[in-house]
């Protein structure tokens, strides 16, 4: 089993930004992706940012440049600095790893709200 624990949401202005972070515990493989996906009102969930293992990376067109994921393999973590965050950035943002390679688990955090409001 693995626990994502998430921290780092809030309300912040246009222009702002904000820093998530999410801690894997449990039975961490070392091949693995960890990110983000977001669900705002009346939309799908979305992948926002992600990172294997090796420090691929996949993201939003809409926030690249942005948004920048990183993570601490020795301690399972990851994260998420956001900047110039803009009203359409509001959603539930859910921490996510795919623990393996392609037959891995899937495992969500509980979410995190980020509003973006002045």
């Amino acid at each position: 089993q693995v626990q994502l624990v998430e921290s780092g949401g809030g309300l912040v202005q246009p222009g702002g930004s904000l820093r998530l972070s999410c801690a894997a515990s449990g039975s961490i493989f070392s091949i693995n992706v960890m990110g983000w996906y977001r669900q705002a009102p009346g939309k799908e969930r979305e992948l926002v940012a992600s990172m294997s293992n090796t420090g691929d990376t996949n993201y939003l067109s809409s926030v690249k440049g942005r948004f920048t994921v990183s993570r601490d393999n020795a301690r399972n973590t990851v994260y998420l600095q956001m900047y110039s965050l803009n009203p359409e950035d509001t959603a539930v943002y859910y921490c996510h790893i795919l623990n393996g390679g392609w037959s891995g688990d899937h495992y969500w955090g509980q979410g995190t709200q980020v509003t973006v409001s002045s």
